[in-house]
């Protein structure tokens, strides 16, 4: 039985671009069998993406110290029809920003506990331009949610 896992994301800069290609990267390994990785922007993402999803990644910039005005919009669309049917489900997030990704988190993590679900990996942070290690923490993100999924 093939499992969702559901990106998530707002990417409106290079280096989120790198972390975004690095956590697709590790959620995509080959060694990962039987979950389909689905993308959509966080403008993008629907209802009907998240409830078809078995996990999530979320990326999202710190904007003025908290999670960009996208990702906010899709949990503010998705939220209520997500509410009970997405209880338990395992998510992980990556954020970036260069200062102040404190209160970034914090609203995620706000959002995601009434939700349920269940924080399936550390939070990756970077400020500046991601570094190897940083993006290797992006890679190993999206290959421990994947991996979670496999049932």
């Amino acid at each position: 039985m093939s499992r969702t896992l559901l990106i998530v994301h707002h990417t409106p800069s290079p280096h989120m671009q790198e972390m975004f290609e690095a956590v697709v990267s590790g959620a995509t390994d080959p060694e990962i069998e039987g979950v389909e990785v689905v993308r959509r922007p966080a403008l993008a993402v629907s209802p009907s993406d998240m409830l078809e999803a078995d996990g999530y990644l979320l990326g999202t910039p710190a904007n003025l110290g908290y999670m960009s005005g996208a990702l906010k919009h899709a949990f503010d669309v998705c939220y209520y029809p997500c509410l009970d049917a997405t209880r338990g489900r395992p998510f992980g997030l990556y954020l970036h920003g260069n200062q102040g990704t404190e209160g970034a988190e914090r609203g995620v993590t706000a959002i995601t506990t009434g939700l349920g679900w269940t924080k399936a990996a550390e939070t990756v942070v970077v400020s500046g331009k991601p570094s190897k290690d940083d993006l290797e923490s992006c890679w190993e993100l999206g290959a421990t949610v994947a991996a979670q999924l496999m049932g």
